[in-house]
């Protein structure tokens, strides 16, 4: 069974308080969990931020929107039961507890006031996405276009331009120090197949070869294979090949194959990677998502 969303989750977490006895949020996932038939990849899959589970995220939203409407009420730390309006609702057996159903509790029609909705011919939709999945999805769009105009940059710009953009990438992931002393770049008339040498720590304890290599189409696994042979030539035990276009299924299996270890960055990862460490891109807008911490409140 896939993910339910969270107005999906709502009727079943209130069924749970209907016991009417007090009840915890983890609690409340884990039966929940198994009565959606939940697997452990479902269970654990997580937002994009990375920070929460998806389930987890969406049966606590839906014990926010029980408690907005006045179907439940925070007993004490963490715990939580149901109300005599709560109780009510489950005697009316409703087939679903919804937005559009909670919004006939005053309450719920409050706390909708600071909620956005999308309108589709002036009516109002179902919200079936949580704020941090409607936020996590908004960042995702916003991402992908930044990605797509960065990658058109880096098929615009002149070659030793793009060297330099692998250089100062790689020095802000931590490898070689500075820019002063990040690269060590090789005659190319006698490189065998190798552009620079960067340190993999300050220290120059050791070292990583790179190759960044302009290519019409995917580069393939002969362009691998010399560069295999050229970290051999070296002693070399790592290298990096950069690409602004892709890798071809046979090159990368090569790379995975080969004694070397052998890391592939084409186009799209590139771009990932620039925006991550913020090379040739500006933070503009952040937003800061706090939630309550419990432990402040604890009495001693």
């Amino acid at each position: 069974m896939s993910i339910p969303l969270f107005s999906q989750v709502t009727l079943p977490l209130l069924k749970i308080l209907g016991d009417n006895k007090e009840h915890s949020l983890r609690e409340i996932i884990e039966k929940l969990s198994i009565e959606f038939e939940l697997d452990e990849e479902e269970k654990q899959r997580l937002l994009p931020s990375g920070k929460q589970a998806i389930f987890d995220n969406r049966v606590g939203w839906a014990r926010t929107y029980l408690k907005k409407a006045g179907l439940l009420i925070y007993t004490g730390r963490g715990y939580f039961s149901i109300t005599e309006r709560g109780l009510q609702v489950l005697r009316e057996n409703p087939t679903i507890v919804d937005v559009k159903y909670l919004k006939q509790f005053p309450e719920f029609q409050k706390f909708q006031h600071f909620q956005r909705e999308k309108t589709r011919e002036g009516e109002q939709e179902e919200i079936e996405k949580t704020p941090e999945e409607s936020l996590a999805e908004a960042y995702q769009n916003l991402n992908d276009e930044l990605a797509n105009d960065l990658f058109q940059q880096l098929k615009s710009i002149s070659w030793k331009k793009f060297e330099r953009i692998v250089t100062d990438l790689l020095v802000s992931m931590g490898y070689g120090g500075t820019q002063f002393d990040a690269a060590e770049v090789i005659n190319k008339s006698g490189d065998e197949g190798i552009d620079a040498i960067i340190r993999q720590d300050r220290l120059g304890l050791d070292v990583i070869y790179v190759q960044a290599k302009d290519w019409d189409g995917n580069v393939g696994r002969p362009e691998i294979h010399r560069f295999a042979g050229a970290l051999q030539g070296k002693h070399a035990r790592k290298g990096i090949f950069f690409t602004r276009s892709g890798f071809t299924k046979e090159a990368k299996d090569f790379a995975g194959a080969t004694d070397n270890k052998i890391v592939l960055i084409d186009g799209e990862t590139l771009v990932q990677y620039m925006i991550e460490k913020n090379v040739g891109v500006d933070p503009y807008l952040k937003y800061e998502v706090k939630k309550i911490d419990m432990d402040y409140f604890t009495e001693e």
